[in-house]
């Protein structure tokens, strides 16, 4: 009886022993799949080297913002994630340029996922497979279906250099200038009608204004490739820079005191456009030639500020062709 109780001492003891047992399989296989390529440093926000990035945009900000100059050649900001299925497959429709297409460990396929890898392959984009917690910690909500396109900063033009290029053309000098524009799609298809209707370039603001982001760019639609666009530190200081160049500043306005069908867009011009709902600010404003409203024949009291920007455009191309 002693050696039976000795024995099943030992199977409880045996049993009871924690680890890998024989015929356990495949058990713990994936736990050690691969969870795919790290992202780059600057993508993982505690690490080093995103910390010294952010710290050499806020210190280069700092030096063009007390130089009182404007902006230099490429923009301070970092690069942009755009997010989710849809905006990442419209992007590279448009040719936006990428650098990086991050696809989330076990992201289920489809259509949408199946172009947008073949797309950036045939550009040659870099595609990795991330965690999909990477892609968590930079989307709000976890909104970003598995999929996300990282679009470098825009390299913006210096104005004097856009101006300088401007009047270095056959053509008079055509130049859009934009003044409390916040909506990137605005940005992006004034873009498209200043390329549209042989212009030269745009200038925004570095502030208080929408930039150069994929929106803007995909609204474009590629125009934003083939033409400039210029930042300046203060506008209202550009544009009378630009006036003492004999450049005529003309700016849109609703109640302006000139009237597209008196306007002589012979001349070297630069359009100044305000938003719908603020128009063009005081100093902008002061700073121009002239301000020129847009006959119509309805009841609307003022258009898109894009839209406005293509009327004018299209009559200063008709003109320069007559």
């Amino acid at each position: 009886m002693a050696g039976n109780s000795q024995r099943r001492g030992a199977v409880r003891k045996s049993g009871s022993k924690k680890g890998a047992v024989v015929g356990s399989g495949g058990k713990r296989r994936r736990g050690l799949e691969g969870r795919g390529a790290t992202p780059p440093a600057e993508m993982r926000t505690k690490h080093p080297a995103a910390k010294r990035a952010a710290a050499k945009a806020k210190a280069a900000q700092g030096r063009s913002s007390s130089s009182g100059r404007p902006a230099g050649r490429k923009s301070d900001d970092g690069p942009e994630l755009v997010l989710g299925r849809n905006p990442v497959v419209e992007c590279l429709r448009a040719g936006v340029p990428a650098t990086a297409l991050y696809v989330a460990v076990g992201t289920e396929n489809d259509d949408r996922l199946t172009e947008s890898v073949r797309m950036a392959a045939d550009t040659g984009i870099s595609i990795l497979e991330v965690p999909r917690t990477d892609l968590d910690r930079l989307s709000a909500n976890g909104l970003h279906q598995g999929v996300a396109l990282q679009v470098p900063p825009y390299r913006y033009a210096h104005p004097d250099d856009l101006l300088d290029r401007a009047r270095g053309a056959a053509e008079p000098a055509l130049l859009v200038a934009l003044d409390n524009i916040s909506d990137p799609r605005n940005l992006g298809a004034v873009i498209r009608s200043v390329a549209a209707f042989g212009g030269h370039g745009v200038l925004i603001p570095q502030r208080r204004s929408a930039s150069v982001t994929a929106v803007a760019w995909r609204t474009s639609a590629g125009a934003a490739a083939r033409l400039p666009v210029a930042r300046a530190t203060n506008l209202t200081r550009t544009l009378k820079d630009w006036a003492s160049q004999g450049v005529q500043i003309v700016g849109l306005d609703a109640g302006g005191d000139t009237t597209l069908d008196d306007f002589d867009g012979g001349e070297p011009t630069v359009i100044v456009v305000g938003s719908e709902g603020k128009g063009l600010s005081r100093l902008v404003r002061e700073s121009c030639d002239a301000i020129l409203s847009i006959p119509m024949a309805g009841p609307v009291e003022s258009l898109n500020a894009s839209v406005a920007a293509g009327v004018v455009l299209s009559e200063v191309a008709r003109q320069r062709r007559a």
